[in-house]
């Protein structure tokens, strides 16, 4: 093949067919293109059913070698997805791609930050994700159980997604319709009345719709905060200590020392048994002191049983003759007293040097105590779920840990950690009382069964449990309707795909059952969204545009109007599904419909300042607004999207010109 291929737009290559890759295929095919897969050996079992299908062309063979990458067309590929298990094979494919075609775009799988930034800035058109890390907010906000639904910085602001149920109290409540509550702040992203779904596109929606009690409405806003410190109600507290209550019952008391008998390690049984026994020994022996010699003080007593515990046998017994006639067998109680006395005393030393000792070595590794109630149980603190726990301690949660090894010292230092065996470690993380339990290790059984024992001891919690088969994840779903069951490699495969056509994706989060992708584009000459409205690309193509930059200023605008007319260089940042960014590749704008009649203008003053805003808000040319409005009543014959039509109107009526819709 020759070094001046041609590269065709439509033809992408994967490296690596694991869950990941896979699942890139997948949806890569969902576009339409042509998609060429490369893996080092025969794929026994397919983990998303009829992929075989999708592939076009499948190549055995190291992905690192020249004649395995020409052999799967590399020089005619846009981009290639280099996603396999090995970072350093990730790499490695990487530069043999970039050398045999220098205007590929590459997409790899990997987590070293410091490495993909260099990598970036020496190769090109380059792009690296961690697949476990990028589904990570959507296990977080899961676990929260609240309304914000996404969260995500652009320009040193935090952006919220929220889904909101609109009740009596709501400050919503009494506005009169949907379209009063877009401010410079905040968009809405969808509504549905009390009891339906909401859509799942965007912008569908009717603007001049009241609100009403009950209805949901999610919307995207600038905020300062993610989330509210839930205040317990006094019910609740009143809750919490009957349970406290409860629990000293004997039954439970009972249940309590079994279950600390259970977990003790060997030396602190033999310390405890060892105690209960000299503390039995030492009573017994003020007792039978007393008894004997019935004219010294309690306090006597008391004092010779103390001494003869802690080896003081000499100190009465260690004249050659007895300082006191004592009998035969409470003189031999004695010793038994002493020499009992000297080996807990030993056995006390060797505790004290050992946690001394551990204390030296293990200082830093101190963790604070598990929450009592309403707290976070995260179990598995794999790639995933350390990423999940950094999250939520950014949102200020109560959390505790649970992993089967030992982590570093300098991980999470911050967060209580129960380590050991998950299964035995529940009974020590406050089950009863979490508010959610997120399970992120990485044995897709191991997570339902632990989900099980975590429903059955908690019916209440929200739960969380990640999986990577597509096939189990629908079983565990069915199976378990009040969980969230999330697949990490189907919420990253989206992120990767849409950077292989050439976005920038920002971040991804879960609204109303799909993936939304937050997505970067700097407008070119041939861009499909070159010398469009904003309202043509939110209405025609189905996406949300949050923040704009002008090519010729450094300043951001957020939630920008419809009226910007994108030009070359400018900036664009979007909510978008895979089908928004599947419309904008390939240019499939909806086409507007509706048309707007002017009817009349009270003033010549009015009529002047109504073709100024018809040439604004529809995009028309200055002349056709002003031979409208010059010929009234007239019809504009420019046809508009039903949210552009719908402000047209209102902006109208604003400068006293009457219109309405055809």
């Amino acid at each position: 093949m020759g070094q001046n291929a041609t590269i065709d737009a439509n033809f992408f290559l994967v490296c690596g067919l694991g869950n990941l890759g896979q699942y890139c295929v997948s949806v890569l095919k969902e576009f339409g293109v042509k998609v060429n897969a490369i893996e080092v050996a025969n794929i026994p079992r397919w983990e998303v059913p009829d992929l075989p299908d999708l592939v076009d062309k499948l190549v055995i063979g190291d992905c690192r070698q020249p004649k395995i990458l020409e052999q799967a067309g590399i020089r005619q590929c846009r981009a290639i997805l280099i996603v396999t298990s090995d970072e350093r094979v990730n790499i490695a494919a990487a530069f043999a791609a970039r050398s045999l075609n220098p205007q590929i775009r590459l997409v790899i799988r990997s987590a070293q930050e410091n490495l993909n930034e260099l990598l970036s800035h020496n190769l090109g058109n380059f792009v690296a994700f961690e697949a476990t890390q990028l589904p990570a907010k959507s296990f977080a906000l899961a676990a929260l159980s609240s309304e914000t639904r996404g969260f995500f910085t652009l320009e040193n602001s935090l952006l919220r997604v929220v889904r909101v149920e609109v009740d009596v109290s709501h400050r919503w409540a009494t506005r009169s319709q949907i379209h009063e509550m877009n401010t410079a702040h905040r968009r809405i992203l969808a509504h549905a009345r009390a009891g339906n779904p909401l859509l799942k596109s965007f912008y569908q929606w009717e603007p001049h719709t009241q609100i009403l009690r009950g209805d949901t409405v999610a919307y995207i806003e600038v905020s300062d905060r993610l989330t509210k410190r839930t205040v317990q109600p006094v019910s609740s507290l009143r809750q919490s200590w009957g349970a406290r209550i409860a629990g000293m019952r004997w039954q439970n008391l009972r249940h309590q020392l079994s279950q600390f008998w259970q977990d003790s390690s060997q030396t602190r049984r033999v310390a405890l048994v060892g105690g209960i026994f000299m503390v039995s020994w030492f009573l017994c022996g003020t007792l039978l002191y007393k008894l004997q010699y019935p004219k010294i003080s309690f306090q006597d007593a008391l004092n010779v049983s103390l001494v003869l515990s802690i080896g003081g046998y000499d100190n009465l017994f260690g004249q050659l003759q007895l300082p006191f006639e004592i009998p035969w067998w409470l003189h031999l109680f004695s010793i038994s007293q002493t020499v009992a006395g000297t080996v807990f005393v030993g056995i006390l030393y060797a505790i004290m040097t050992e946690r001394v000792l551990a204390a030296k070595f293990q200082f830093s590794r101190r963790r604070l105590p598990v929450p009592k109630a309403d707290h976070i149980v995260i179990i598995g603190l794999g790639r995933v779920g350390k990423r999940v726990a950094q999250l939520l301690q950014e949102l200020q949660q109560p959390l505790v840990g649970v992993h089967a090894t030992e982590l570093e010292t300098d991980i999470l230092s911050t967060m209580p950690l129960i380590i050991g065996n998950i299964k035995n470690s529940l009974s020590r993380v406050n089950l009863a009382t979490a508010k959610s339990v997120v399970v992120v290790t990485d044995d897709e059984v191991t997570n339902l069964e632990i989900a099980l024992m975590t429903h059955a001891s908690n019916p209440t919690a929200n739960l969380v449990i990640r999986t990577v088969d597509p096939r189990f994840s629908e079983n565990v779903a069915r199976l378990l309707p009040y969980a969230r069951v999330l697949g990490v490699y189907a919420l990253a495969a989206e992120a990767f795909v849409a950077a292989a056509f050439g976005e920038n994706v920002l971040n991804l989060f879960r609204l109303n059952g799909q993936t939304t992708l937050v997505t970067e584009y700097q407008i070119e000459a041939d861009d499909t969204l070159n010398g469009k409205l904003l309202a043509e690309i939110a209405y025609g193509y189905g996406i949300v545009p949050i923040l704009h930059a002008k090519a010729s200023q450094s300043s951001s605008k957020f939630m920008p109007s419809d009226d910007i007319k994108l030009a070359v260089g400018d900036r664009l940042v979007v909510l978008a599904t895979i089908e928004g960014l599947q419309r904008v590749e390939r240019g499939a704008i909806a086409s507007p419909q509706l048309l707007v009649r002017v009817e009349s203008a009270l003033t010549s003053e009015a009529a002047f300042e109504g073709a100024a805003v018809i040439s604004r808000i529809s995009g028309c040319d200055m002349h056709l607004a002003r031979t409208l409005m010059s010929q009234l009543p007239g019809t504009l014959q420019y046809p508009l999207y039903k949210h552009q039509a719908h402000r047209l109107v209102s902006e109208l009526s604003k400068s006293q010109v009457q219109a309405y819709i055809v």
